[in-house]
């Protein structure tokens, strides 16, 4: 018959201390069962809010930046630039009610967002449009004309 030891030992065979707080196990389980329980939705509503799918693509020309916004329209989001940084937010309000003859149903459901993009430096808030179709909103940067260097010749002193 083998003995096993009762004091909680780590693979390294070192003693494992177990925390002073006895509800902060608690906490960690709760957080890792959520963690888990959210990893596989994506757009899944987070404490922040609710999190917009979006592609980022870039010519030579242009960053074309799309984000998946289902159910808004142009005047639930609104767009920013500030120190070459680019912030959509937006706001989802969705009610619903049905009365019937046995029932009477209300659902109501909000979240806000904010995804911020930085883009190159030079980019000017007019050389950005912007358009929202059927719950997909395509944001079209034009990239600054890169600076061209110009070599100067050195002359030797007389």
């Amino acid at each position: 018959m083998s003995k096993q030891s009762v004091v909680p030992v780590g693979a390294e065979r070192q003693i494992l201390r177990r925390e002073s707080n006895p509800l902060s196990f608690l906490q960690q389980e709760i957080d890792r069962l959520f963690d888990g329980f959210t990893r596989g939705f994506p757009g899944f509503v987070t404490h922040a809010g609710v999190v917009p799918n979006m592609d980022v693509s870039e010519t030579d020309k242009v960053i074309e930046i799309t984000a998946e916004l289902p159910g808004l329209e142009k005047k639930d989001v609104t767009l920013n630039v500030a120190d070459n940084i680019l912030t959509i937010r937006g706001e989802k309000r969705n009610e619903r009610e049905e009365k019937e003859k046995d029932y009477h149903l209300v659902e109501r459901s909000y979240g806000s967002f904010s995804r911020s993009i930085e883009l190159p430096a030079g980019v000017k808030s007019e050389d950005i449009s912007a358009e929202i179709a059927k719950g997909i909103l395509k944001v079209t940067v034009q990239k600054p004309v890169p600076k061209v260097s110009k070599q100067i010749e050195i002359k030797s002193a007389a």
